[in-house]
Order: structure tokens, then C-alpha cells, then sequence
């Protein structure tokens, strides 16, 4: 896969089989692309404006950008825990609320 914010190219001809329940890192420089290439693996990366990508990322074999994978299923199953935070690019309290909601908590 390869991914692109505008036209810059960010994450070049990346391709890797990650052992289902197996530990993984992925260590390297800071601005190496790590945190980059895991927000693709659930999409966080549709959020960020002109931010592309092309090649297959597959779960279970399927690719999750062209089968019109559901995010809040994807999210579900690949799940991300920072270093530092990262929230999504909306309110505080919408970024507290997202994973109840997707697990159908709709009361405040």
C-alpha cells in the first residue's frame, strides 16, 4: 500500500502479513510513518483532508477500503492505543461518547 497527504507521499510500497494473535511493533524514528501507517490499518486516516491511499489493506481477507467495509465494525476489531492521545477531529465529548455509541450507548 501506499499512502498520500495531497501529493506528498507519505508511506511508500508498504507491504506486511501480521500474524493473527501475535505481539507486533513497529519501532523506528520519530516521523518514520509508524503512527501513519497504523491509523491506516482502522481508517483513523479518513478523517485527515486529502489524505489517499492506494494498494489493498486486507482483514480476514478482505480490504477494508474497497469492500465497503463498515468503520464502526473495523474500529470494533482494530483497536489503537497511542503513546500520546489522538483524538478524532471533533469535540471533546464526541471523542468520549464514539465508543460507546458504537457499541449502541446512546444516553448521555
Amino acid at each position: 500500500m501506499d499512502l498520500y497527504y495531497g501529493n506528498f507521499h507519505a508511506l511508500k510500497n508498504i507491504s506486511i502479513n501480521i500474524p493473527e494473535r501475535e505481539i507486533t511493533a513497529f519501532i523506528g524514528p520519530s516521523g518514520c510513518g509508524k503512527s501513519t501507517f497504523l491509523k491506516s490499518l482502522n481508517r483513523m486516516n479518513d478523517l485527515v483532508e486529502g489524505c489517499r491511499i492506494s494498494g489493498d489493506i486486507k482483514l480476514d481477507g478482505v480490504d477494508i477500503y474497497k469492500d465497503k467495509m463498515d468503520v464502526n465494525v473495523l474500529r470494533k476489531r482494530v483497536g489503537m492505543v497511542f503513546q500520546k492521545p489522538n483524538p478524532f477531529p471533533m469535540s471533546i465529548y464526541d471523542n468520549i461518547a464514539y465508543g460507546p455509541r458504537t457499541h449502541g450507548v446512546r444516553s448521555k
